[in-house]
């Protein structure tokens, strides 16, 4: 697939990085020499120094005969343009675009990105993905990772294991026989940095990071099996009351009726604004790093701080106050990854990278074959996709435990006329089931081959 990404900031870096992998023809334009120079120095990618938006440079980029355009650059209007010129000039057929600002995804003008007007065929706005990945987390305060799959049928956790964990040193065998009503499945695990699909006979650990895979309505009891029955904050305290922190809060207020938002903003026009706009928050004007302001918000009783600016350091430095004030779940954006490896060691219990979340949307509708969800995990080390099952799948018709799955693979759960289905050795893969399976890096391709059609293409 020949793929032009516009934009070689970090999401930009991290798409070519993940599609140059997987042996794409992949070409990045950004006007900066520097960015254009590093990204050809370190991967396998053909690098133009132009604006993305300009017909030219498009052409120079070889846009006559490109799959695809994904345009990710600082402006949302740059992005929108490439894609018209895209549409109109180059007869691109899939173009994907970045858009931050809110004003532009209003539902009264939903008709702006029509073929008619401007036809773009997905829109990106990492606002509301980071903002739903903060309500997910919110939702499961015992977990550092929690994603929906099927239309939320299914559920994708990540939750660390703790010394109080009930099922440490149990072969993972020995789970269904423990509990044989619970629709759940580990399909992966952190241990000392790296990623693997455990076997049957493995056993996890204190200070494993597992993911399973379950039905929804399973989470909590499964949350409890491994020995997080942290109950959902209802009180909670936002700093930052930017795009994110404004959505998260009024989601709050639409979703959760006992919830008690607080918001913190330094910005006198912005928490002007957002008291505007929200009904029930609490909107204070002050520094998120001022500890008499932490005091005022309630920060030593809240369940919940959730540290939304757009500086690292004040979301991180803002979280270990809130913790060592006596709140009991922190969680802090963080867009500088370098800082990751500090987490531990500051007490923080989530971060959120909302590069990886953008990769991950943008994931979906790269993916050749009927992959309808993508969800890409520590740090591209492996995938979580729903794939749905056609009459053409080699997985169609035979025993799981006989069919050909890529290695480095594991079926978490089938979604099959409205029932969660957890896999085993008998059950047989049906025409247009939805299939949620984790994948490392290196079975992604594999995976995409195995559910792909003929003469169909994302």
């Amino acid at each position: 697939m020949k793929v032009l990404i516009c934009g070689a900031g970090q999401v930009g870096y991290a798409i070519a990085e993940r599609l140059s992998k997987e042996r794409n023809d992949v070409t990045v334009i950004d006007i900066s020499p520097r960015l254009i120079g590093a990204i050809g120095d370190s991967l396998d990618v053909r690098g133009v120094i132009g604006h993305g938006a300009h017909p030219d440079v498009l052409d120079r980029a070889g846009a006559g005969d490109a799959d695809m355009i994904i345009a990710v650059t600082l402006y949302d209007e740059v992005n929108m343009l490439a894609c018209q010129i895209a549409h109109s000039i180059f007869n691109i057929p899939t173009k994907i675009a970045r858009v931050r600002s809110q004003s532009y995804l209003q539902p009264m003008w939903k008709h702006l990105f029509s073929r008619d007007h401007m036809p773009i065929d997905v829109i990106i706005s990492p606002e509301v993905e980071v903002g739903e990945s903060v309500l997910s987390r919110l939702s499961y305060p015992g977990a550092f990772e929690a994603v929906t799959f099927a239309d939320g049928a299914i559920s994708l956790v990540g939750v660390t294991l703790n010394d109080d964990c009930p099922v440490v040193d149990t072969p993972l065998s020995q789970l269904s026989q423990l509990f044989p009503d619970l629709n759940s499945v580990v399909a992966g695990i952190v241990r000392d940095g790296n990623v693997f699909v455990p076997r049957s006979a493995d056993q996890m650990l204190v200070g494993d990071e597992i993911y399973f895979i379950t039905d929804t309505t399973h989470v909590e009891r499964t949350l409890g099996i491994f020995g997080h029955s942290e109950t959902q904050a209802h009180r909670i305290v936002i700093a930052g009351a930017g795009n994110i922190g404004s959505y998260v809060a009024r989601n709050l207020e639409k979703r959760n009726v006992r919830a008690q938002v607080k918001i913190i903003e330094t910005n006198r026009e912005s928490a002007a604004r957002a008291a505007e706009d929200l009904n029930r928050v609490i909107v204070l004007h002050g520094s998120a790093l001022d500890q008499t302001v932490l005091n005022e918000a309630g920060v030593g009783t809240a369940e919940a701080f959730v540290a939304l600016t757009n500086d690292d350091k004040v979301n991180m430095l803002a979280s270990v106050m809130a913790k060592d004030s006596g709140c009991k779940q922190v969680l802090s954006l963080l867009i500088d990854n370098s800082y990751a490896r500090l987490q531990q060691s500051l007490s923080i219990d989530t971060l959120i990278n909302p590069r990886m979340t953008t990769v991950s949307t943008i994931l979906r509708h790269v993916r050749r074959g009927r992959i309808r969800g993508v969800h890409s995990l520590h740090e591209g080390a492996a995938e979580v996709l729903e794939a749905e099952a056609l009459e053409t799948s080699p997985l169609i018709g035979k025993p799981l435990r006989e069919a050909a799955l890529p290695a480095g693979t594991r079926i978490g759960a089938v979604l099959r006329d409205d029932h969660i289905l957890i896999p085993s050795g008998d059950m047989r893969i049906e025409p247009h089931d939805r299939i949620v399976i984790f994948a490392l890096a290196d079975s992604v391709h594999a995976v995409e081959q195995t559910f792909r059609v003929s003469l169909d293409f994302f």
